[in-house]
């Protein structure tokens, strides 16, 4: 399987924009901490966060998530293919397992946590809490780009809006000078 480093490199490779790899990195952390809170295989699935939008400046909507997987076939698991084409709707493979909804929900979350954080007036995470998370939530037009029914995809691994808030939150701030919040 693909290291770590192997897997940044890849990342660092293909995306030229800060924000993108930053989205990246914050998807690894939340799904390492879910697959600790669910006893999966960590490193399988943080890097499947890692590189799961690592293909988006270099294909189609159609396609991206899906490409990603086909250029590091021999590299991944099965498992990471299938999660990594499952988390954009437009590939047309449909999440089926824990992991497949763990990434779509948790990748997709990650954008209304940052938001969230940069709307403080410190701009950072360790200020931001999950109820906080939950409140912007409910606001439609806030992160309007943060799908809310794929978020909702957490209640599909077992954890309520509130549980997933304070698991991805925790995960984030947990990187947050990597992430620059």
């Amino acid at each position: 399987m693909i290291t770590r480093d192997e897997a940044m490199e890849f990342v660092s490779t293909n995306l030229k924009n800060k924000n993108l790899v930053k989205h990246c990195l914050a998807s690894e952390a939340v799904m390492r901490a879910l697959a600790r809170h669910f006893g999966e295989h960590e490193e399988e699935w943080g890097l499947a966060g890692l590189l799961h939008d690592a293909d988006v400046e270099i294909t189609d909507a159609s396609e991206q998530g899906k490409r990603v997987g086909d250029m590091l076939e021999e590299k991944i698991t099965p498992q990471m293919r299938q999660a990594m084409a499952a988390h954009n709707t437009a590939t047309g493979t449909a999440p089926a397992s824990r992991f497949d909804f763990a990434l779509t929900s948790g990748e997709t979350i990650t954008g209304l946590i940052v938001a969230s954080a940069l709307v403080l007036p410190e701009k950072k995470l360790a200020n931001l809490t999950s109820e906080s998370v939950v409140k912007r939530f409910g606001e439609k037009r806030f992160a309007a780009g943060a799908d809310r029914d794929l978020i909702m995809h957490c209640e599909k691994i077992g954890l309520s809006l509130e549980q997933f808030s304070e698991i991805c939150l925790n995960a984030m701030k947990g990187i947050a000078a990597e992430l620059g919040l």
